[in-house]
């Protein structure tokens, strides 16, 4: 009789959700050569190629897959029998606030990595603007939020600089139009940022949408009606970044911000902090803070 190791088991699907060995190695708190080597032994014990590692990033097979859904329930059962045994696991809420055009793709994993370690905390999670988040934030209505801002500000940890781009239809053509036609959030931070560029590079402009809805706008751009901007790499599918040869100005370069990480005494909110480092910034330990 063959046994999982569940301490490969679980570096197994730290791979699988993370995407690659050196963050799986940071999660996990273990060099990446002892991670590569769990996943080397669970190949050879079971006979399996799990790994499909020909192109650049690692990728999993069909038996990988199919050993992903086993390792996510055995790992989740021993978490809940030991946290029951011991009496050491946690419960209570978190409110994270994360602005409108972040929160995908990388909120949801985040949740659910989350909620497979700590099953009984309940994250509340509130999309709004930077602007509101931060007043939230201040008043001690959120534990922890994102923002999205040029500058790192006192309190802040900056976890990414991307840059801002202008989003389209898949495929569309409303970019080419002039006046340019903008589809956008009344308290949106990029707004004025855009309407600047915008103008010192003398292309006239149309603010055809103007909403509270991110809903409304995504069916606007959709639809080919109007363009819009997002921070690389945060649009949704059916949007796509516009490769415009230089017809469109560049846009400034967006910080992604943490707070409330570093003043926090919770093991739980370390925890999700620690997440949405990994998520956003790669390396838990780049941090960039504000005095």
């Amino acid at each position: 009789m063959r046994n999982l190791d569940l301490t490969t088991l679980r570096s197994f699907v730290a791979l699988a959700d993370l995407g690659g060995v050196t963050r799986a190695a940071g999660f996990l708190h273990l060099t990446q050569s002892a991670v590569s080597m769990q996943l080397k032994r669970l190949e050879e014990m079971l006979g399996l190629e799990l790994l499909d590692r020909t192109g650049r990033s690692v990728a999993l097979t069909a038996s990988g897959e199919q050993l992903l859904t086993y390792a996510r329930r055995m790992v989740a059962l021993n978490d809940e029998a030991i946290g029951r045994l011991t009496d050491q696991i946690y419960e209570g809420e978190i409110i994270l606030g994360v602005p409108h055009d972040i929160v995908y793709p990388a909120i949801p994993r985040v949740l659910q990595q989350f909620n497979s370690a700590f099953p009984r905390v309940r994250v509340q999670l509130i999309s709004s603007y930077t602007r509101g988040l931060k007043a939230q934030f201040a008043k001690g209505e959120c534990d922890l939020i994102l923002t999205t801002e040029t500058e790192t500000a006192k309190g802040a940890e900056t976890l990414a600089r991307k840059p801002l781009c202008w989003i389209g239809a898949q495929g569309g053509s409303a970019w080419r139009q002039r006046p340019l036609r903008l589809a956008f959030g009344r308290f949106c931070t990029f707004r004025p940022k855009v309407l600047r560029a915008l103008d010192a590079a003398s292309v006239p402009w149309d603010m055809v949408v103007e909403t509270e809805s991110d809903r409304t706008i995504e069916a606007t751009v959709s639809a080919d009606l109007a363009v819009h901007t997002m921070i690389e790499g945060t649009q949704p599918p059916h949007l796509e970044q516009i490769d415009h040869n230089g017809a469109l100005p560049v846009l400034p370069v967006q910080l992604i911000n943490l707070y409330g990480a570093d003043t926090t005494n919770s093991h739980v909110q370390t925890a999700l902090a620690d997440l949405l480092r990994q998520a956003f910034g790669g390396q838990p330990a780049a941090r960039l803070k504000a005095g």
